[in-house]
């Protein structure tokens, strides 16, 4: 059911206009904090189910260019600088709009459940500009004309800083209802903390990951998995309708405002059709040409002159949710888990079919998932022999399921487990011999900026930042990993 709020409020969220809601032009006082926490689900919502959503769909190798359209041409073919401003509104909306909007939270209210849904938040975003760039102004942000050049501090230590914030908000809840009003989990407490125990969750993974103090991290995981207090259903920012100014943001900046630019990319398509995977039908048309799913090999629009109807191109949902975090991540990243730090293949095994089950019932796929994960099945827990095998399973599926939903964590967990792995073949090679391929791996760009063979391993820092902050860290190279990406 789609939650209902103030009518006003409501559209000035959707239209995704720059109004600051903390003053209001016809009353000088401040808006309410119980007023806020909509601006701030929504500006983070625009971030992920667009922004972000669309470069990352690219990196995750979703979607490419069509053939005879143009916008998206220097993102599928990696001719992208720091000038080409690539995450600069995502940047300036978790910034000047999300987290600016946060700190009014916690500057105007003492409510304990409050401040931890905004902490919450908070740590989200921050979250997700690490995972981008590697580090980020955190310890002297958001401090206006008191400090206008922040220092930027290294992922590591933004990591550390959140994670100790949501300890801090979630041992100060006294059993106090919220007060702010809730587009995202309807005042669910208990969803708020389950939202927060998910991001300790992948953040945990990602220190383990990157040899930071990881006898200390597995033990939190595995306290953190026992207690067993994750949210329920999925988190998404659902609110959207098809009207003018109010439909997906994603939906609004593609079909509507541009020509239809994306279509189906070879290493999803070529995966689901081994895979027998009738979710293929939920993101992707058939080629009208063939009348069945084909998917472009990526950048290689200006080298094989192809037209559209040689491609699947992409569905577009006007009242698509915008997922924050899926139930099927989860499931995975509890599988993963359980055979990595548990040695135990059966909760492993149950996760992972969860995690296939509940990206079907989120799509409204008619067919039984267990068609796919039971005996026979083309992706059964019994098909893979070992560890890492299986491990392969969870981190495609998880692929699979990201798709649609989540393309920036689809980034994020791409570059972290390294899987889908980066075919050693050419996209040249692939194209003339499709036998060498291996089906959802993952192909560097035909024609490709940063030089043959490579991917994109990070988010160059935004113009803005470099123009009005001197502290803005050198220029690094895109190929270059972040942090915790260690493979």
């Amino acid at each position: 059911m789609k939650k209902i709020f103030t009518y006003s409020l409501l559209l000035a969220c959707l239209s995704g206009c720059d109004l600051d809601i903390n003053t209001d032009p016809n009353n000088p006082s401040e808006v309410p904090a119980a007023l806020i926490l909509p601006a701030v689900e929504n500006a983070i919502a625009v971030t992920i189910g667009d922004g972000m959503y669309n470069y990352a769909g690219f990196f995750a190798q979703y979607y490419d260019q069509l053939p005879e359209a143009n916008q998206y041409n220097d993102l599928t073919e990696y001719l992208i600088t720091e000038s080409s401003q690539v995450i600069d509104r995502s940047y300036s909306n978790l910034y000047s709009r999300a987290l600016e909007d946060v700190n009014a939270i916690l500057k105007l209210t003492t409510n304990p459940s409050d401040r931890f849904a905004a902490t919450v938040l908070r740590a989200f975003s921050f979250q997700l500009l690490v995972d981008n760039m590697g580090q980020v102004p955190y310890s002297e942000a958001l401090q206006g004309s008191a400090n206008a050049m922040p220092k930027w501090d290294s992922g590591q230590s933004v990591y550390e800083g959140v994670l100790a914030e949501l300890e801090q908000a979630e041992s100060a809840l006294d059993g106090s209802n919220m007060e702010c009003a809730d587009l995202l989990l309807n005042k669910d407490v208990n969803q708020w903390k389950g939202f927060a125990n998910a991001l300790r969750l992948r953040m945990y993974l990602r220190f383990i990951d990157a040899g930071v103090d990881v006898a200390g991290y597995t033990t939190k995981l595995k306290a953190l998995i026992d207690k067993n207090e994750f949210f329920e259903n999925e988190i998404q920012f659902d609110v959207f309708n098809d009207q003018a100014d109010k439909r997906n943001p994603w939906y609004s900046a593609n079909k509507v405002n541009l020509a239809m630019n994306h279509t189906a990319a070879y290493p999803i398509i070529t995966y689901l059709n081994v895979t027998n995977d009738p979710r293929i039908a939920y993101s992707f048309e058939q080629a009208a040409a063939t009348g069945d799913y084909q998917g472009a090999i990526p950048g290689s629009k200006t080298e094989l002159k192809k037209k559209n109807a040689d491609y699947s191109g992409m569905k577009y949902y006007a009242t698509k949710p915008v997922s924050f975090f899926t139930q099927s991540q989860v499931q995975f990243l509890l599988a993963e888990s359980y055979l990595r730090f548990y040695n135990d293949d059966a909760k492993a095994k149950k996760a992972y079919e969860a995690g296939i089950t509940a990206d079907f019932t989120v799509r409204k796929i008619d067919e039984d998932p267990a068609t796919m994960y039971g005996a026979g099945g083309s992706v059964a827990w019994s098909s893979a022999a070992t560890t890492e095998d299986k491990l392969t399973l969870i981190y495609m599926q998880k692929w699979v399921a990201l798709c649609y939903m989540d393309h920036m964590e689809a980034w994020s967990e791409i570059r972290r487990t390294d899987c889908p792995k980066l075919s050693p073949k050419s996209a040249r090679e692939i194209h003339e011999n499709s036998t060498v391929y291996t089906a959802g791996n993952l192909i560097s760009p035909m024609r490709n900026g940063f030089g043959a063979g490579t991917y994109i391993k990070r988010m160059f820092f935004p113009v803005s930042a470099r123009r009005l902050n001197v502290n803005t860290p050198a220029e690094v190279p895109a190929t270059t990993p972040i942090w915790w990406d260690k493979n």
